[in-house]
Parts: structure tokens; sequence; C-alpha cells
């Protein structure tokens, strides 16, 4: 210091941002001085009056300064080391496999990954668990999901119940209502995607559209607009696609390619879902890759185990355990259960009979006339009259009703794609085919059929409705057990009305679920089922996301055609979690065409089980795609009864060749590891939590904030200025009181607090500390160390805990042991070293540091250069793989022009790579202390505080 004031080169304290700082430059202007100082915590040069700037021995540290520097850097450090957080800031207890696979997402920088669990193992609470791990990061703010029609309630409502976290279901509805209002509103924001963070919608719903009959170009293009150009535009973070292996399409031109590939461009990170990602189709498996990463996967011949195994998670169920180590599940027990015909069901044959003529007939003179709707149609009556006599009756009214009045209707697959006809339940798609267009005689035939339908019902008797109440009243002496809960399936409406009022009328508590309830509704009914109601009757609308894992009888009172629906019923109750070994009854009518090709289908299907090892073929075969091969399997029973084994002889055929490319295909997605049980425990109480409560309880009033405890929570005004009475940071406080705000290090104010660490510089005073829990034998300092790699685009940062003895010794337990104190026991500062001693054991800390901390940064140098090497090799494989095909062009000149651009980007490429590859190390303290239990000579006694 010269003339009261301070030299280039001076370290000294600047007042106003609590830091240490170096004057760069003085200036004498006018009497007064002005300074341009060095912030090393910032990297920022910022102006100084001469007023803000104290001598280095002037700064007397605190304790609450000691414990949120310790605290922060630990939370910090932990995060570099790959802790995750989501498993301890979400109210979901993950399974092992579970935690395999977000480990896995999150230990690359490229999170593109296809998420390729066996069916029933949790992909969604795996895909929650990655937007939530990202999210508390700060990575991720603005998500969207893509799932098929069906399956977006589940993912509301998981995403909900399991992270809290609200997705916001855009129909295409709202697209033209918002464009109306726009119209209106020119200044507001003219895109509803952006609206909203985090939203939800249905795959079919935005998907491009190419052309549509008496629709002008300009309605295309508006329409294209809102729905897939707007989409795309709307700067997501990351997209989550369900399903997804029905992106791939059979061409790059289907329009649900065309969207997945928009997507994938869209977005930093991607998750594609999948338990049937390959379906022995290496093309569309090769497309489904491509939206991953396009490099890697040029051609047909890239698709190999080696390079396919970094983008695919997947774990296999007889692999898959709970957190104590046991299988996750419990064996399954399926029959048929043949209803018989008893001479009082005489009116119910006769009408089944009747229904199967009439839709015989249609079928036929429908398929002759190239009419698929009416087809749709006829198939719709067989599964209605094999439901219930109401079933039918209620549909030959209304078909009635329309056909006596007939409107302009449009064609069924007009608004309605076929992929979109495949996903929708029984119910779904009686009301859409009930618009199509009859043939001549089809009124008088309704009539005729409607007449027999309303004597049936007259006559007050149902075979399968008495069967099912034996069967209940049996189980119930099975199983010992008055109160057993049943859970009930039907395609139809009408069909569960019937039952709820018939037994309800035998003293039985129903409760109902159908896809015309809203999510509040479908609540309820789901939790009085939990309580204290017996019977739960669903369709399989209402039965989508159910997790109804404290029921273990299921009875498909009615039976759809696809096997793999059954599954997907099953599966609401045959979940993990599940205790009981499942009972599954099938009903099926004796002695109708649906009774025999089921009997042959499910022998022949149990002999590819066996022979294959597989539970069942969903495990292997998407749904909606296997639809039309079980439709045309019962549709040529009912036309030609003699055929039905030959027929169920060419599904099977065709399910064997699928198993068999699949059973190939697995070896591809296999991701051998092993799961760790100890690994799933480990989380609830993790002390990250408790790490962040310090260090924003310690670290808010040096930055204007303030935190005060009040009972089981804390009372916090933010550096910002807003105050919350009352908040926690754990989620065993969080989850059992619900009136208390919950903060993560999701919340901006909370990684402000965290964010920035202090720099500690030679000649700053050390306090001296007393720490509960260290014996006082244990005297020197303890320091902690910012390592830190940066290079183009990058900035890493482990931190190092180092002491040193009284003779200069380094001791590597005891430093990790004091970090460890500081963060959980009582801290008295009850001294303050001289600036003297301050410099000679900041020189004997830094000597230990750069000794100890050359291993940490070697480690994260040679991660950094594996990633760069791992991205030239990619960049090399995509450039050898272009250059072939751009040699089989054959007009020269073309071939030419591609081959010099291509060049050209591949040489930018490897450029920006070998920009990257020069990295600078840097080594800073961000806090150092003397422990010790007395004050030693040239130290004073300045202040005592504890906490």
């Amino acid at each position: 210091m010269a003339g009261g004031g301070f030299n280039v080169g001076d370290w000294c304290w600047l007042t106003r941002q609590a830091a240490s700082c170096r004057v760069i430059d003085r200036q004498e202007v006018w009497g007064e001085s002005a300074y341009r100082v060095w912030l090393p915590a910032k990297d920022a040069v910022v102006r100084a009056r001469a007023s803000d700037l104290a001598p280095l021995d002037s700064v007397r540290p605190t304790v609450e300064e000691i414990l949120h520097t310790t605290a922060a850097a630990k939370l910090l450090d932990a995060l570099e080391d790959n802790l995750l957080l989501a498993p301890i800031q979400s109210s979901v207890v993950p399974l092992p496999h579970q935690l395999y696979a977000l480990n896995r997402a999150i230990s690359r920088d490229r999170i593109r990954y296809l998420l390729a669990d066996e069916v029933g193992l949790g992909k969604t609470i795996e895909a929650g668990l990655v937007l939530r791990e990202l999210k508390l990061r700060g990575r991720v703010k603005r998500v969207l999901v893509v799932a098929p029609k069906g399956l977006v309630r589940q993912w509301q409502a998981e995403m909900r119940l399991h992270f809290g976290e609200h997705l916001q279901f855009i129909e295409p509805s709202e697209l033209a209502a918002f464009r109306q209002w726009r119209s209106g509103n020119q200044g507001d924001e003219d895109n509803l995607w952006r609206m909203h963070d985090q939203v939800i919608c249905s795959l079919d719903s935005v998907k491009p559209m190419e052309s549509r009959r008496g629709w002008s170009l300009e309605q295309l293009n508006n329409y294209n607009r809102e729905r897939f150009e707007d989409l795309i535009s709307a700067s997501w973070d990351l997209v989550i696609i369900d399903e997804a292996h029905r992106m791939g399409g059979s061409t790059e031109q289907v329009a649900r390619y065309k969207l997945g590939a928009a997507l994938a461009e869209a977005s930093p990170y991607l998750l594609l879902l999948s338990a049937t990602p390959h379906q022995g189709k290496t093309d569309q498996f090769l497309r489904l890759m491509q939206l991953l990463d396009r490099d890697a996967f040029p051609d047909e011949s890239s698709v190999n185990r080696d390079r396919v195994r970094p983008f695919v998670i997947r774990t296999e169920k007889r692999l898959s355990i709970n957190a104590d180590g046991q299988p996750l599940f419990k064996p399954r027990v399926t029959r048929l259960q043949a209803v018989a015909w008893q001479a009082r069901h005489n009116a119910q044959r006769r009408l089944y009979e009747a229904v199967t003529d009439y839709v015989r007939h249609g079928y036929n003179q429908a398929m002759a006339a190239k009419q698929r709707h009416i087809g749709f149609l006829m198939i719709l009556m067989q599964r209605l009259v094999t439901s219930s006599t109401a079933a039918i009756r209620t549909t030959l009214e209304k078909r009635l009703a329309l056909l006596e009045e007939p409107q302009p209707q449009p064609s069924l697959f007009e608004n309605t794609s076929e992929e979109d006809w495949a996903d929708l339940d029984g119910q779904s798609q009686v009301d859409l085919a009930m618009q199509a267009t009859g043939w001549e005689l089809e009124k008088s035939e309704v009539e005729i059929l409607l007449a027999l339908a309303r004597e049936t019902e007259a006559s007050g008797t149902d075979a399968k409705a008495e069967a099912l109440l034996e069967l209940i009243y049996k189980l119930q002496q099975e199983e010992n057990d008055p109160a057993l809960k049943v859970l009930l399936f039907t395609e139809f409406v009408p069909t569960q009305a019937m039952l709820a009022n018939y037994l309800e009328s035998r003293g039985f508590s129903v409760a109902t679920l159908n896809g015309g309830m809203d999510l509040d509704a479908r609540s309820k009914a789901q939790k009085a089922f939990s309580q204290d109601v017996r019977v739960l009757i669903s369709t399989d609308a209402g039965g989508e996301g159910l997790n109804l894992q404290f029921c273990h009888v299921i009875v498909n009172f009615d039976m759809p055609w696809n096997p793999m629906r059954i599954e997907q019923r099953i599966g609401r109750v045959d979940r993990i979690g599940q205790r009981h070994v499942v009972r599954a009854i099938n009903f099926v009518l004796e002695d109708t065409v649906e009774h025999r090709v089921r009997q042959v289908l499910e022998e022949k299907l149990e002999v590819i089980a066996q022979q294959f090892g597989v539970d069942k073929a969903s495990d292997v075969m998407d749904s909606a795609e296997a639809e039309p091969l079980f439709e045309e399997l019962f549709v040529h029973g009912l036309q030609n009864p003699a055929s039905i084994e030959q027929e169920c002889d060419a599904v099977v055929s065709q399910l064997r060749e699928t198993l068999a490319e699949s059973k190939k295909s697995s070896e591809l997605l296999s991701d051998a590891h092993e799961l760790e049980a100890d690994d799933a425990r480990k989380w609830r109480d993790h002390p990250a939590q408790f790490w962040l409560e310090r260090a924003i309880t310690s670290g808010l009033a040096a930055r204007g904030g303030a935190a005060t405890k009040v009972g089981k929570a804390w009372r916090v005004t933010w550096a910002d200025g807003s105050e919350a009475a009352q908040v926690c940071f754990d989620a065993r406080t969080a989850d059992e009181n619900h009136d208390i705000e919950w903060v993560t290090l999701e919340d901006p104010r909370a990684r402000a607090v965290i964010s920035e660490l202090p720099r500690f510089v030679a000649g700053q005073p050390l306090p001296v500390i007393r720490v509960t829990g260290l014996p006082d034998s244990v005297s020197g300092v303890w320091s902690l160390w910012e390592i830190s790699l940066a290079a183009e685009g990058l900035n890493r940062k482990r931190y190092l805990p180092v002491f040193t003895n009284e003779e200069g010794r380094a001791f590597v337990p005891t430093a990790k042991r004091v970090w460890d104190l500081l963060l959980t026991e009582t801290v008295v500062v009850h001294g303050v070293s001289g600036t003297e001693e301050a410099v000679k054991w900041f020189d004997a800390a830094l000597t230990a540091a750069k000794a100890q901390g050359e291993r940490i940064f070697t480690e994260m140098l040679e991660a950094h250069r594996t990633r760069l090497q791992e991205e030239r090799e990619r960049a090399d494989y995509a450039f050898e793989a272009r250059q072939q095909a751009i040699g089989r062009i054959g007009l020269p000149a073309v071939r030419e022009h591609r081959r010099k651009r291509l060049q050209q980007e591949h040489d930018a490429r490897l450029a920006a790579l070998a920009e990257a590859a020069a990295s600078v190390p840097d080594l800073n303290a961000v806090m150092m202390v003397r422990v010790s239990a007395e004050v030693q000579p040239g130290e004073n006694v300045r202040e005592t505080q504890s906490t």
C-alpha cells in the first residue's frame, strides 16, 4: 500500500462483494483513487472506489461462511462425481433396474438413449427420473412428451403422483381455438406450444399431413404449421417419445418418421421408450437409432451390437429384482372359462346366432363393395353380441336411428388414421364406426335384430353375468376372503352399466371406470376400489394407466380379439409390487366361433411360448401392429368355421417368425449388467439433501437473505427479497408435512446460493476453529481446493480437502474426516491467525494440494480426451459411410460436388474437436481454517461464534 491506498498487484477485500480481489489498475483523478479489480471467484473485472476496498488482514471469517462453503462444495463435487439427485428429491423410491437406467443415462453429456426394458418394468418411471435429474441439475426447463393417445392420461398421472411434475395436454381442438383467439391478439405469443414449459401430446395428432380430401393448400399449410412446424420450433430441452418403435415407419417418407426426425433434431436431449424396438425389422430399427445419432448409424451395416450398446438401456424381466434382492415378478395363473348355455338362455343364443349371420353377410358384402368402414362395423357387432345383450341392443338402437335419418358422414379414416384406429378401445371404435353409411337392406335387418335383442333383454337372463356371480362366490371360498377384490374388464360401456346394476342388486359395492371420465373421477374410482369397494368394472380406455397391485383377481368378462389387449388388462394388477399370484379368468361363450378360435389359438401360443421362453407375445410385439392379424383370424373363423385350425396355424407362424427375429435382436439389445439391491435402499436418507440445507441456511445472510429454524421448517428470506414462511429441504419432511414448501436444487434461488464459492488467497487471516467430534490431538490446517479443467465448451470442477499438521505433513484420511465433521457437527471460531502465519500455512497447503490434486486432474483430463476421441471416431465413421454412399451417385458432377461439401464439413468438425482438446488446468483455495483446541502464539483471540 502507498499513500493510504492499494497498488497494482495487491490483494485486498472488496467489501460490497464480500470477496477477495486483486488490483489490476489504479488511477488518481481529481483527488480520488479509482480502481479496477479482478474477482477470482467470478473471474470478472469490476470498478471499485477506495472506500470499497479493505486490507485482507481486516477480514473476520464467520462460522456461517465456513459452513456454507464446505457444504456447497460437497454438493457440487458430488454432482460432478455423478451423484443422482432424482432419487433423493422425488417421492418415488426407484427399483435397482430403474436406478441403473438413471445412472447410465446421466453418466454421459449426450443424453440420447433408447430405454428398452421389457414390458412392465416401468420405463415411464425411468424417463421421469431422468427428467427430474436434468431439471434438478438446471440443464432442462422445457419438456415435451409424445405418446400414443391411449397413454396420455397414464403419463400425466404417473408424473404428477411420483414426481410432482405437471404435463399440460394440448389437444388438436385447442389449436384451432387458439388460432381464432390469436387473430384478435396480434401482440401476444403466436405459438401455443411455447405457452407451457411441460407439454404432452398424442403421437398422431401432430404428425405432418401430405394431403386431405377437400382441403386447399392453405388449409394444409395451416394445419401443418400449428401441429408440426410450431411444435418443432418451440425450443424443447428434452423430448420423450413413448412407444417409439412406431416412429420407425416403413420408409423415411412416413409421417410418423418425419415427426420423429424433426423432434430429434429440435432437442439436445432425447429419450425413446420401447419394449419392442426391433421386431425383426432392421430397416425400421436403423431409422429409430438414427433419431438418437445419425452419425453413429449411417446405414444398415452400422446396426451391430458394439455400436448399438452405448445408446440402449435394457433390463430383462428375469433379471429384475426388488430392493431386497428378490425376483420382482410373481407367477401368474390364467385360464379360459367357457360359459355354457342353459335352456333359460335360448333367447340369448338365438340372438348370438342371428347377429353372427348378419355380420357374416354384411362383412362379405362390404368387402365385395370395397366398403371397409362397413367391414369394421360388422367386426364390432360380433364383439358386441359376445359382450352382452345390453351392448348389442344399445348399438342397434343407435344404428337404426342413424339409418332412419341418414346424414352425410365423413369416411371412417378421414379424421382418424388406421394407426389411430388400432389404438382405440372397443367403445371408441363403436362410436366412430356407427356413423358409416349402410347398404340397401341393412335397415330391415337391424330392425329384426333389435326386436330380438329387446326380447332377450326382457327375459332377464345373461349367461356370462350368472357365471360371473357364481365365480366370485367360489373365489371368495377358495381364498377364504369374503371381502375379496375383483377387477372386471369389458370392452363396452353398456355392458359395464349392466354389470354394475346386476352386482349392486346382489349386495356388491361397485366402482366403474371408462374413457369418458376425467382424471379426478378416475382417481376417485381407483381410491374407492383401494379402500372399501369390492368390484371395479373398467373398459379398456378406463383401465389405461391404472396401478392396482392391491388386487390380484381379474376377470375378462368379454375378450378383445387381440390377445395383446388382454395382456394389457392383466398388466393392471400383474405389476411391480404385486404380492400375490395373479389369477386371470377369461370368459367366453361355449360352442361359439370365438370359443373355438380362442381354444386353438391359446394351445398354439402356449407351444411357442415354451419354445422361445417368453411369457407372452406382448413382450416382443406391439399391440396396435398385431391388431389386423387377429381381426383377420376371427373374421375368417366366422366365415368358414372349418378353417379355424388352418387360420390359427398361419397366425402363429407369423408370430413364430417375429419371435425368432426378436430372439436374434435381443442379443443386439442385450446390456449385461449386475443389479445392486443395496443401491435402491440407500437413497431415501442420502446426506445430499442435508448438505443443501446447510449450504443455503448458512449462506443466505452473506447474500442479503436470512434463514431461521421454526420447528421442523425454516422461515426463509431469499436474496431476491421473496419470502417463504415454511421451507424444508428433505423428502421425508416434505412427505410428512404437505403444507411445508419443499426446496430442491431445481429452485433457481437455491442454485444461486450454492453455485458461487469464494476464493481464499495468501495473506487472508485463517479462522482458528474447534469442531465437535474431532479429537484435541488433531491440530493443523484444513483447506478445501477447487481443481478445474477448462476447454472450449467445457468447465469441469472437483473439490479436494487437504490437511497438513503442525510439522507440515499431509494426511488424506484426516482431511476427509474433517470435511465430514464440518458438515454435521458444531463449529466454533475462537481465534484468528496473523498475516505471516496465514501466508506460511497457505504455502504449505498449496504444496500439498498440488501433489494430491494431480491424480484428480489427470482423471478429468483423461475423461475429456476419451470423450473427444469418441467424437472423432463418430465423425470418421460417418464420413467414411457417406463417402461410400456418394461414390454410388451416377452423375460425376453431382458426385464431386457432394464429396467436396462433405470434406469441408468433416474438416470443420475435426478442427472444432482439435480446438476443444486445448485444455487449461486451475487450482484455487475456497476455504482454509486452522484446526486447534487452543490459540497458538501469533494468533489472536478475536471472536467466538458457534452453530
